[in-house]
């Protein structure tokens, strides 16, 4: 239990970021190049988008498909899925107020 514990503790430490959630919530919705998802994520440079990207492919929560000059983003971890619709009601919800 305690390992779990530990694993549980990695993966919410990674999840807890707002630009990383934004992303996220947006992968949720299907599967999406960078260009894509810099829509949702309009406070960021396409540097720290991509540096997101990074960290969440290399923890294994995100996988990358490679097509011509674009690379596709998905949610490979089908946990992250499950909490992010725990999550979905209170924080990917587009907010009109912004």
């Amino acid at each position: 239990m305690q390992e779990k514990a530990k694993q549980v503790a990695a993966l919410l430490k990674i999840l807890a970021n707002e630009n990383r959630l934004l992303i996220l919530c947006a992968l949720i919705q299907k599967p999406m190049t960078v260009g894509m998802i810099a829509k949702y994520t309009p406070n960021i440079t396409q540097s720290a988008l991509s540096q997101h990207l990074t960290l969440l492919k290399a923890a294994g929560i995100l996988d990358a498909e490679k097509s011509g000059q674009n690379i596709t983003y998905s949610i490979a971890d089908h946990r992250v899925e499950e909490v992010l619709n725990v999550l979905k009601k209170y924080y990917c919800e587009i907010d009109a107020s912004g």
